[in-house]
């Protein structure tokens, strides 16, 4: 099928023209109302920013095939260097840059994991999983879950896939929102609810390959932008040599290796690290597995060429996510020398607001406004892939094989485009409800870590897996991991885990809970084999 015609190319850059227009009366018409100090230079380079988005988004969905196939898989036709680029792009969201730079001030560079975990995660992935999942030629990363075991228990392992799309999306949504209000002057919700319009707007128009283009131009923005932010900000807080200084004896007094990209291998001993030695392990694991059974990370594998292509652009796209964690760092360094009351102001009321903090007091009004767009590109990046994926899941694994299994590719592509509008609503939703960054960051893997890992790791590569099995490794991730509470849900803590530190267990049970679903699918699936043969591993549908 052919891509958008001209007609709906001209209809859609109207309602872009029209959508600027009254944005900007709009927004004219609130710092009015509000008496707000609305920063109109950097407000005018985001609508600027945005549009571009929005017009090569369109242009992407005017000049390549469309329909299903092109809709969720780009016509599995994507390049070595677009598939890198849209991969770098959507992992380097602004849960990412924001979420680096909060822990490495608050925490210790110790604590952000992310950057090297997620890097990890995209070359692990790239090397075990993406050859595999393209050479079947999958859909969706539910795929080999329904042929090992069945319809029915792949709608159900949906939805923790579902929820961290949609944690993912708040996440990323969230800081931008605490970012545009400390520079722009715009509140919370203007911010993130303008933010989500255009993302939304754009995935609705193109998909897959709307998202696949925008993704190279914001990331080229956040190269730019980020790198740009650092040699002005040091004029304010001294050279590297000296940031590195003074943070490292800042942070000497929270305890040793607090500097580090890893705790003491005897940390467990040390009176700085006691229990919490085992929660960062817990985490660390939690992000670098967590990170590979994501339908965004898979639409791209899935989309790719070949599965050497596949492969390719997942380790080539690790590289280039840790290379852009580089700045990030340095912000939450730079922002822990800052001496803010020489500036004139107080310093961040929480570590969520040192990115943005950084960018309006320690940088000229030019490079804030670029480093804003830089932030706006990597959420923009992450939340139009985001809902693209849960869209995609929605429609292809769930309402095809249980309501209407003699769908059409047109009436599955509209599926598509009304999910995309719910899960973006469902998203910012969020992002108004939950305000720190990092919450909804590590939420977001815990889910997938936990629930979905074992399930897809199984389905991949054990022979013996089986649907009982399956639903037995549900219920024993699903018990441990909630029995231990969450603070974010406001989940009691049900389990008595050891570990238990001003209210906040620190036994590493959620890879427990991962490893102890890994077995259970094991043993249940060995142990009923005759009653429930295995199935074999094959593509249960191609598109």
């Amino acid at each position: 099928m052919a891509g958008i015609t001209e007609d709906q190319s001209s209809k859609y850059s109207k309602l872009g023209i029209w959508g600027i227009v009254l944005l900007s009366i709009f927004l004219i018409g609130y710092a009015a109302y509000t008496g707000r100090n609305i920063f109109w230079p950097g407000l005018i380079f985001m609508m600027v920013f945005f549009f571009v988005v929005y017009y090569v988004g369109v242009f992407a969905a005017k000049n390549n095939s469309t329909g299903l196939k092109g809709m969720m898989l780009a016509g599995r036709s994507i390049p070595l260097w677009v598939g890198m680029f849209s991969m770098s792009a959507t992992w380097v969201g602004g849960g990412y840059i924001n979420g680096t730079a909060e822990v490495t001030y608050s925490q210790g560079l110790v604590w952000a994991q992310a950057p090297w975990g997620y890097a990890a995660s995209l070359i692990i992935g790239g090397i075990f999983y993406a050859r595999k999942m393209r050479a079947y030629e999958f859909t969706t990363m539910l795929d080999p879950l329904e042929a090992r075991f069945g319809k029915k228990v792949t709608s159900i392992l949906f939805l923790p896939a579902l929820a961290g799309e949609v944690f993912w999306s708040g996440a990323i949504l969230t800081a931008l929102g605490t970012t545009f209000g400390t520079i722009l002057g715009l509140d919370f919700t203007t911010s993130i609810i303008i933010s989500a319009i255009f993302a939304i707007a754009y995935t609705i128009v193109g998909g897959m390959w709307s998202v696949a283009y925008t993704d190279a131009v914001q990331l080229s923005i956040i190269l730019l932008g980020l790198f740009l932010i650092i040699p002005f900000a040091m004029e304010h807080t001294g050279g590297l040599a000296e940031n590195w200084a003074k943070y490292s004896a800042g942070m000497s007094k929270m305890g040793t290796n607090y500097t580090s990209l890893f705790p003491p291998l005897d940390g467990w001993k040390d009176p700085s690290w006691g229990n919490a030695y085992w929660q960062w392990w817990d985490f660390a694991l939690l992000v670098v597995f967590g990170g590979i059974p994501w339908q965004v990370y898979f639409q791209r594998v899935l989309s790719a060429k070949s599965p050497n292509v596949a492969m390719w652009l997942s380790i080539m796209a690790g590289f280039v996510a840790l290379i852009i964690a580089i700045p990030s760092t340095l912000i939450g360094i730079m922002g822990y020398n800052a001496d803010w009351s020489a500036l004139g102001v107080e310093k961040p009321e929480n570590a969520a607001m040192v990115f943005p903090y950084v960018l309006r007091y320690l940088t000229p009004e030019f490079i804030a406004a670029l480093g804003l767009g830089a932030l706006a590109a990597a959420v923009m990046s992450s939340v139009d892939a985001s809902i693209l994926s849960a869209a995609s899941m929605s429609s292809w694994n769930v309402y095809r094989p249980l309501v209407k299994p003699n769908a059409t590719a047109q009436q599955l592509g509209k599926v598509i485009k009304r999910a995309i509008l719910i899960v973006g609503v469902a998203a910012t939703l969020i992002a108004l409800n939950v305000r720190s960054v990092n919450d909804l960051w590590i939420l977001c893997s815990d889910f997938v870590y936990v629930m979905l890992f074992p399930q897809l790791t199984m389905a991949l590569f054990s022979k013996s897996a089986n649907k009982y099995g399956s639903i037995a490794g549900l219920i024993v991730a699903f018990v441990l991991r909630f029995g231990g509470g969450d603070p974010v849900l406001h989940i009691p803590r049900l389990i008595p885990y050891p570990m238990v530190e001003n209210g906040e267990v620190l036994f590493p049970y959620r890879t427990f809970a991962m490893v102890s679903s890994l077995i259970a699918i094991y043993v249940v699936s060995k142990l009923t084999a005759k009653a429930c043969p295995p199935r074999p591993l094959k593509n249960p549908r191609k598109v």
